[in-house]
């Protein structure tokens, strides 16, 4: 009995038990049941913010890409607009010169219309004499019909000489005018359209060195590098207490340059041995002589010129190297090519065969340190060597008046040329020259009689007489002029023009009593 009710009372405890632990369990189960609804509650609102978030980034990232679309399109938008207002004012300006153009055209015509109606008002009034006058005489006895045709012609005639000579005189003069006027022109829109740069002119190269120490290497030991490098480039080499640096010296502008290059990689090579420097001369002549082929063919294609020998095209490229009052003779004859071509077209002759006596018109100045001769016979002479046509021969030798130009073309390469020396900035000349040619223009205007005074001024370009009124006259500052212009073309040589300018004062003196 005693074990059944034990039994008894231990399946009651582990019912008992069984239900509290359900209970526990159910227990902690909604706890974590709840945990976990929270934990998700709280992800799907971290999750909504950030989505909030990455919303208003994206949002204020497409406003920013709007509004710099926009502010690129208004940009476009004014450059447009600035494009246009330009070229409206091209097309309006363009509209106004040819509306002056009719204008002076239609003032042309009128004027043509007012001469023929003159001439023909005269031509009628002629007529009418002849009729009054062959009326009178046939009415005077003892004249012929010959003998007064005779006196009506020689009259008629008389008249008609007279009249002419004043229209010729008219049209000479208006004609004069208006031929200085389009000329003006024609140099003013040439020289605005071309300007070539210039460079000094020198006879010396500065070689940097990476120290002092290297003087003694390039001297070599007794001096045998030095003297190789000497001998094989033909150029003298400076060699003092200038830090850092070698100083090559040459008159020719080619050997200095081979020297300078060849010089240059034996220090970078730093082996400098005779040997070693013969190697380094024949590389760097190899390198100037391809300098020297591609400066010719750049100046042919820039002047839009073709057919051209080759070994023309080499002379070009030497004359990168001569230099001419400071002005680089091959920028200034590509200068005179663009400066021939465009007074060519707008006088209506050779554009081609401006441009290319241009460019060739100084081409003996790339052998006249080698042959003897002036640069204007020796580039006649290379001419025709190489198959260039008669009329750029001719071109070449007229440039400087050696033989008369008779061609358009031959006149405007002489122009271009002088407006390409004469031109401001062009060339360069010493000081000593340039007080010379200053001193000499003073004194040959000085040397006359009746000069008070002169002024070289303008950089030489002009000079200014005063004379004394009661030596010289009106007519006397003329023939002064003329005569002072003559001799400064006979004595001095100077680029471009020189003017000449006769001042005469007239004073009128009275006195109060």
């Amino acid at each position: 009995m005693t074990w059944l009710w034990i039994g008894l009372a231990a399946l009651i405890a582990l019912a008992f038990g069984a239900v509290i632990g359900y209970r526990y369990r159910m227990d902690a189960t909604e706890k974590k049941i709840g945990r976990t609804e929270s934990y998700a509650k709280t992800l799907l609102d971290d999750a909504q913010r950030k989505a909030e978030d990455k919303k208003k980034e994206l949002i204020l990232a497409a406003k920013e890409e709007v509004l710099k679309l926009k502010t690129e399109l208004d940009r476009e938008t004014k450059e447009r607009r600035t494009e246009l207002q330009r070229l409206e004012r091209r097309a309006t300006q363009r509209e106004e010169a040819y509306e002056k153009k009719l204008d002076n055209l239609d003032t042309r015509e009128e004027m043509l219309n007012r001469r023929q109606s003159d001439v023909q008002k005269l031509h009628d009034e002629a007529e009418g004499m002849v009729a009054r006058q062959q009326s009178e005489l046939e009415r005077i006895a003892g004249m012929t019909q010959d003998e007064t045709r005779q006196v009506l012609v020689s009259r008629i005639q008389k008249d008609a000489y007279h009249d002419a000579a004043v229209l010729v005189r008219e049209i000479e003069g208006r004609a004069k005018e208006e031929a200085e006027k389009k000329a003006r022109n024609i140099i003013a829109l040439a020289i605005q359209k071309c300007a070539a740069d210039h460079v000094t002119e020198t006879t010396v190269s500065v070689v940097a060195l990476p120290n002092d120490d290297m003087k003694g290497r390039i001297i070599g030991r007794e001096g045998r590098n030095i003297r190789a490098l000497e001998t094989a480039t033909g150029v003298d080499l400076i060699i003092d207490d200038t830090p850092e640096a070698v100083i090559v010296s040459a008159f020719d502008p080619v050997r200095r340059e081979i020297a300078r290059i060849a010089l240059e990689k034996l220090i970078l090579d730093g082996r400098i041995h005779p040997a070693r420097i013969e190697e380094m001369v024949d590389k760097a002549r190899k390198e100037v002589e391809n300098q020297i082929r591609e400066a010719g063919e750049q100046a042919v294609f820039e002047t839009g010129l073709h057919s051209i020998h080759h070994e023309l095209v080499k002379l070009l490229g030497r004359m990168r190297y001569r230099t001419s009052y400071g002005q680089n003779v091959l920028k200034h004859s590509i200068e005179v090519s663009h400066l021939a071509g465009m007074m060519a077209a707008e006088l209506g002759a050779d554009i081609t065969l401006a441009k290319r006596a241009g460019l060739l018109h100084d081409i003996g100045k790339a052998v006249d340190h080698e042959v003897e001769g002036t640069h204007v016979s020796l580039g006649g002479d290379l001419a025709r060597k190489y198959k260039e046509s008669a009329e750029v021969v001719h071109c070449i030798l007229a440039h400087h008046n050696d033989v008369e130009p008779t061609t358009v073309e031959a006149v405007l390469v002489q122009a271009a040329d002088a407006i390409s020396a004469a031109r401001p900035g062009a060339r360069r000349e010493s000081l000593e020259n340039y007080i010379k040619r200053l001193e000499k223009l003073e004194e040959i205007s000085n040397s006359f009689s009746g000069v008070e005074k002169c002024f070289a001024i303008q950089s030489g370009r002009e000079v200014r007489i005063m004379v004394k009124p009661e030596d010289v006259n009106d007519s006397g500052t003329i023939v002064l002029a003329k005569e002072i212009a003559k001799r400064i073309e006979r004595e001095m040589e100077y680029p471009g023009q020189i003017k000449v300018s006769v001042i005469r004062e007239t004073r009128s003196i009275d006195y109060a009593k």
